[in-house]
């Protein structure tokens, strides 16, 4: 255990035990000093800091205050019984501070009471109480701020987590003070108690035990109960006042008495009107003008130097801008960071305003906080941030989505309508704007409210612009996935999985393969949307192939068909006959015979004519099978399926190339249409 926490424990059993034991007097003026060093400590603490966080133990602390406070009344209370006295510090506070009078040592202890438990014990109760509450009411609204933040680019992970630990503890404390405010109130009311157990018990003790006349006995314990009183309520009426300092003060840069002077005395022209109004009162009422001018004067003469301080400031911040502005422009560091490219981006014109403020009820933050969930679950992608800001140089309604700076992607909504996508035939009694829909590139209808329901009976799939902008931009982030997942995001990947598979990632990286050879082969998966979630079976088998070959082709294919039961699941139905287009012998031996090999692995040198063949003839048995209602799938040999890919992929991107080593067993194939040459 740490000598810190040693300490903290130890006080806590002496003060249990000053309640059981007896206390010399000099130990205890020790302790009653240390009281007070303790509470001038605490409210100068609370004073001095910029937000009630940096000050989080103060609940706790009030509580052991309270305790300690309440051991030393305890403490004091046997010394006086017993003894008829408690010590130099309790004499002092009741002959001096009371001026050794029982009447005025009295009326300063009420004073003092009725103040800490009517007036600040009393607010600091209330401010705690709304405090917790508003504090609780507001944490879903900064929690979206925080996630608003973090998807805008304002900030990144780490300080987005930072944010939200603070939010959490801004709640808990506040709360916890709500309780702890609670205890300084009982602690007001058990010194009333104190006090008149201490006058009555000592005036009795004092006249029937020590056989002390009448007079000196009740002057003797009246001063020696009173002092006692007082002793213990300055520190209380400090430590209640440093909890009042805390519950109401809000955050900012500065400490108390920074922003009192700053606020305070940011304005001369009131501190003129306050001068004026104290001279009047010197000039024109009987209070002596020798106490009215001489402050009258002192606050004319800081107004002026307020102003001219303020007017100097001024002058000296505008100067700075421009010497900044300048300084920006000639600075090669201006230039340098405009080379910097977000990842995604998404623009929209002033129109579409509405859609990312949620003050106008806008969710699309929101949707776009499920959009990166949904890429990590489904493709093992995490997708950075995507920076969203308006664009005046678009159309009103216009949007724009851009992969590292280049657009890919965009369309026009009408926020108070509804897309309408046919349901494959036309219904005249349906009107709209027509249009085409962003992502697939269906014929569609803008729709207002009053059609919509009859939109949807008659089949029409019906969306608000806000799921329009979020599948589009999903879809995007399908299609381009491979292009966000560069070294940097691959390493971060690899060290997420070596926290729980650290053999795994040694044997591989960089024993086998390099973090751009791994990085190679999971673009290439996401390149033709297969999910790199299960990343243990991918290094797995990275590992086990990566020894006889560097080529990321060759290890994709690997990858793939030990992925087989993720892909038979991604392009079937449970129960259901998988319908592809296979590829003939003929252009199989076409496909094995034109490929070529070189330096940078083996790449396929099919003839124009070949290769315009095997378009025109894969649109054909691509369309019958759309026709019929199917996902159309090319299914064909091992050994050409990335050379086939690569014949395609430039017009059909979308079409999926499996070979048969990727599908299980047990599902049924049925071929619907033959590729040949």
């Amino acid at each position: 255990m740490k000598a810190k926490e040693l300490t903290v424990l130890l006080g806590i059993i002496g003060i249990v035990l000053m309640m059981i034991l007896p206390i010399p007097s000099w130990l205890l003026d020790v302790l009653l000093v240390v009281n007070i060093s303790i509470a001038l400590t605490i409210i100068l603490v609370a004073m001095n800091t910029k937000d009630p966080l940096q000050f989080s133990i103060f609940p706790s602390l009030l509580l052991i205050t309270t305790l300690f406070r309440l051991s030393l009344n305890i403490s004091t209370t046997k010394l006086i019984l017993t003894y008829g006295e408690a010590g130099s510090v309790v004499a002092t506070f009741g002959s001096w501070i009371a001026g050794g009078q029982i009447a005025i040592g009295f009326v300063v202890f009420l004073i003092l009471v009725v103040v800490q438990f009517i007036v600040i014990t009393k607010g600091s109760e209330r401010v705690a109480e709304v405090g917790a509450r508003f504090t609780l009411d507001a944490m879903p609204g900064k929690q979206m701020s925080i996630d608003a933040d973090l998807n805008a680019g304002m900030i990144n992970e780490q300080q987005a987590r930072e944010r939200r630990q603070s939010v959490e503890r801004e709640a808990d404390f506040f709360g916890a003070m709500d309780g702890a405010s609670k205890f300084v109130k009982g602690d007001a009311i058990a010194s009333i108690i104190i006090l008149f157990i201490n006058l009555i018990g000592g005036f009795i003790i004092g006249m029937v035990v020590h056989g002390m006349p009448f007079g000196e006995a009740l002057s003797t314990y009246s001063l020696l109960t009173i002092g006692d009183g007082l002793v213990s309520q300055i520190p209380a009426l400090l430590i209640s006042t440093a909890a009042g300092l805390i519950v109401t003060r809000a955050s900012s840069d500065g400490n108390l008495a920074e922003d009192l002077t700053r606020q305070l005395l940011s304005y001369p022209k009131l501190l003129y009107i306050v001068s004026i109004t104290i001279a009047f009162l010197g000039l024109f009422t009987p209070i002596h003008i020798i106490t009215t001018l001489p402050l009258a004067a002192l606050l004319a003469f800081a107004a002026y130097t307020m102003g001219q301080n303020l007017n100097r400031k001024q002058i000296a911040e505008e100067q700075l801008v421009e010497e900044k502005q300048i300084e920006e422009v000639r600075s090669p560091e201006s230039v340098i960071n405009l080379l910097s490219v977000d990842p995604i981006e998404f623009e929209f014109g002033y129109g579409l305003i509405p859609l990312a403020d949620t003050g106008q009820g806008g969710d699309l933050l929101d949707r776009i906080i499920m959009i990166r969930r949904q890429c990590a679950l489904e493709m093992g992608l995490v997708v950075p941030v995507i920076r969203i800001r308006d664009n005046i140089q678009l159309k009103p309604n216009e949007y724009v989505i851009k992969i590292k700076g280049n657009n890919v992607g965009g369309g026009e909504l009408l926020l108070n309508h509804y897309l309408a996508m046919s349901p494959g035939y036309d219904d005249d009694s349906i009107n709209g704007i027509e249009t085409v829909e962003p992502s697939f590139g269906l014929p569609a209808l803008w729709i207002d409210e009053s059609v919509k329901e009859r939109a949807e009976l008659s089949g029409y799939t019906v969306v608000d612009p806000p799921s329009v902008v979020a599948t589009h931009l999903t879809e995007l982030i399908k299609r381009h996935g491979h292009e966000l997942l560069g070294r940097q995001e691959t390493k971060m990947l690899v060290d997420n999985l070596r926290e729980n598979y650290p053999v795994l990632v040694d044997e591989l990286i960089p024993a086998v393969l390099a973090i751009g050879d791994v990085q190679k082969v999971l673009a290439k998966l996401l390149r033709e949307k297969i999910s790199i979630r299960d990343l243990v079976t991918i290094f797995e088998t990275l590992a086990d192939y990566g020894t006889y070959t560097k080529d990321p082709d060759i290890l994709t294919e690997y990858v793939r068909q030990s992925l087989s039961r993720q892909i038979t699941q991604q392009f079937s139905q449970a129960g259901e006959t998988l319908r592809v287009i296979t590829v003939g012998p003929t252009l199989e031996k076409k496909i094995t015979e034109s490929v070529q090999q070189s330096e940078q692995g083996s790449y396929l040198a099919l003839d124009p004519v070949s290769t315009q063949t095997v378009y025109q003839r894969l649109t054909e048995q691509i369309n019958r099978l759309l026709q019929s209602g199917h996902q159309p799938i090319v299914l064909t040999s091992p050994t050409i399926r990335m050379y086939l890919r690569q014949v395609i992929e430039r017009t059909m991107q979308d079409i999926p190339v499996l070979s048969y080593s990727e599908l299980e067993p047990n599902i049924e194939i049925q071929s619907v249409g033959v590729v040949n040459l």
